[in-house]
C-alpha cells in the first residue's frame, strides 16, 4: 500500500516574494489524513482555507495564484512541485503575506525544507488518478497533453528566439530521487529586458540573480551560470508539475508540454477532470486493482522511519 505522508514536525521559512517584493514568513505544520495542501493567511482578519486546488487558482499572468473569498496566495508553483515530488499529501501552510517566498527561484530550498522537518508516513492509502484516454489543451501553437502511461512522465519543448536558449527538449521519469536530482534544481527565468519593464509596473520587485536566470541579449548575467546545460526547459517541466499538483492526488499518465505555461497546465487539469471518461481514481490499497487497470504506481520516496 502507498500511505499518505505528512511532515514529522513544523519548520518555518522566511524569504521574499517574486513580485511583491515583500518579506514573508511561511510555516508548515503536520495535518491530518485527507487534509490535502491547504494555504492560511494569518495577517489578515478573517480566516479564509484556501485548498490547493486546480480549481482554487484565480490568476495564471505571471504565476499560478489561487483564491478564495477575494484572499489569494500567488506563486505557488514551486513549494507545490516540492511537495508531489516528495509525496507529500497533507499540510497546513500559513503565512503572513500573500505571496510564497521565491527562495532560490526553484523547488529545491523546499525540498531541503520538507526533508528537514522529515516525511511520515500516514494510514490511509493515498488516491491515484489513472489517465485513462488522451486529453489535450491548446492555447495558440502551444500544447499540454495527458495521455495514459504505465507511470507518470513528462516530456517537454520550448522554443525561444534566442541563441542561448532556442530550441529544448528533456524527458522524465517521475520519482523522487529523479526529481530531486533532475529537476528540483532548475530556475525560473526572465529576459532582462522583460525584467525591466516588470519592474516598471511595480512587479519582480523581489526578483534578483539570486532567484532567477536572467538573461540579456549575448550572455547569461548570472555569475554561477547555469546548473544544467537545459535549465530552461527543466524548470518549465518544474512548474508543470506544480500545476499538476493541484489536481490534489498523484497523476498516472505520460505529460507531453510544448511551450507550456501556468495558463495552459490549468486548462489541461480543467479538462482531464471534466469528464469521467478520461480517468479512473483508484486508492492505492491493493497492487492487483492497479494490475487489472494495466498500469502500475511509481514509487515516490522510501519509506519515513
Amino acid at each position: 500500500m502507498i500511505r499518505q505522508k505528512t511532515i514529522g514536525r513544523s519548520i518555518s521559512v522566511k524569504g521574499i516574494g517574486l513580485h511583491s517584493g515583500q518579506p514573508t514568513t511561511l510555516r508548515m505544520t503536520p495535518a491530518a489524513v485527507g487534509t490535502g495542501i491547504v494555504f492560511l493567511r494569518n495577517d489578515l482578519d478573517r480566516s479564509v482555507p484556501i485548498e490547493a486546488r486546480y480549481d482554487r487558482v484565480v490568476d495564471t499572468r505571471l504565476c499560478t495564484c489561487l483564491g478564495r473569498d477575494g484572499v489569494l496566495v500567488s506563486t505557488v508553483e514551486h513549494l507545490m512541485a516540492a511537495l508531489y515530488g516528495l509525496g507529500v499529501d497533507n499540510l497546513m501552510i500559513d503565512l503572513d503575506g500573500p505571496e510564497i517566498p521565491i527562495l532560490d527561484g526553484s523547488s529545491q530550498g523546499w525540498v531541503d525544507h520538507l526533508l528537514e522537518a522529515g516525511l511520515v508516513q500516514q494510514r490511509r492509502a493515498r488516491k491515484v488518478v489513472v489517465v485513462r484516454r488522451p486529453v489535450e489543451a491548446r492555447i495558440g501553437d502551444a500544447t499540454a497533453r495527458l495521455e495514459p502511461s504505465s507511470r507518470f512522465r513528462v516530456t517537454a519543448s520550448i522554443d525561444f528566439d534566442h541563441a542561448l536558449i532556442s530550441h529544448q527538449t528533456y524527458s522524465f521519469d517521475f520519482g523522487a530521487t529523479g526529481f530531486v536530482e533532475e529537476i528540483s534544481k532548475a530556475r525560473t527565468f526572465a529576459f532582462k529586458r522583460e525584467v525591466d519593464f516588470l519592474r516598471s509596473q511595480g512587479l519582480a520587485q523581489g526578483g534578483s540573480l539570486d532567484n532567477a536566470i536572467v538573461v540579456d541579449d549575448f550572455s547569461i548575467l548570472n555569475p554561477d551560470g547555469l546548473r544544467y546545460r537545459d535549465e530552461f526547459v527543466r524548470h518549465k517541466i518544474l512548474d508543470a508539475i506544480g500545476d499538476l499538483a493541484l489536481s490534489g492526488e498523484q497523476v498516472i499518465g505520460h505529460l507531453i508540454l510544448n511551450r507550456s505555461g501556468h495558463a495552459l497546465n490549468n486548462r489541461l487539469v480543467h479538462e482531464l477532470f471534466s469528464d469521467e471518461r478520461n480517468f479512473r481514481r483508484i486508492a492505492a490499497v491493493d497492487p492487483q486493482a492497479i494490475q487489472e487497470s494495466a498500469l502500475s504506481i511509481p514509487a515516490l520516496v522510501p519509506s519515513a522511519s
